[in-house]
């Protein structure tokens, strides 16, 4: 049987409300769910039958700082580190933050909200996923690619699409927006606007 977790088609940043909620992680530890309010730009955790959740990323209010977030998309549970990767889309940048912490860390992208197409840089990160090696895959939407960072690096490296150049055949995407990996480590992408999911051999 479903169950809701918040009052449906209210939007808000109330503690029972979120605003244009995207992208969502499961911690098995608490089973509990993390969820990108992005609307709002803050990171909220709701236990299961829990209609209140709590802030753990963010205060509501959209910025730059290392206490902010700005419109987060994706949000993936690192549960070795306790901490979540959070794609903060409008901040272009991949941030960490850890569980009970007040200010984030920067991991891949620049500060203060920068866009780009160099190898350190996003136009649109809008999905995070690691792999078992702790590497991180990154879905940069506006600039049509997927970007791949081996553990502690910050450069990255495109091993999907073409840096800003959209297109609709085998090896491209028009606004690739979520990412995972099965347990072969074969990726996957919802390309948005091509309107089907595309499927990697593993990098």
């Amino acid at each position: 049987m479903p169950v809701i977790y918040l009052t449906v088609g209210t939007a808000g940043a109330a503690l029972d409300q979120l605003n244009f909620p995207y992208g969502i992680a499961y911690d098995p530890a608490k089973n509990g769910i993390y969820v990108a309010d992005t609307d709002n730009s803050r990171i909220m955790y709701f236990s299961v039958g829990v209609r209140n959740g709590t802030i753990v990323a963010g205060n509501n209010t959209a910025g730059i700082t290392s206490t902010q977030l700005n419109k987060p998309n994706g949000v993936y549970f690192d549960s070795i580190s306790n901490s979540i990767i959070i794609a903060n889309t409008a901040g272009r940048n991949v941030v960490r933050w850890s569980i009970g912490a007040s200010n984030w860390t920067l991991v891949a992208g620049a500060f203060g909200g920068v866009a780009g197409t160099a190898s350190n840089r996003f136009a649109y990160p809008s999905d995070v996923i690691l792999d078992p090696m702790n590497n991180l895959y990154v879905a940069d939407s506006s600039n049509h690619r997927i970007q791949f960072f081996f553990d502690g690096q910050t450069n990255g490296s495109t091993i999907a699409g073409f840096t800003g150049v959209n297109g609709s055949n085998a090896s491209s995407f028009d606004f690739p927006s979520v990412v995972a990996l099965d347990s072969q480590l074969n990726l996957y992408v919802c390309d948005l606007y091509n309107h089907r999911i595309q499927k990697f051999l593993r990098y």
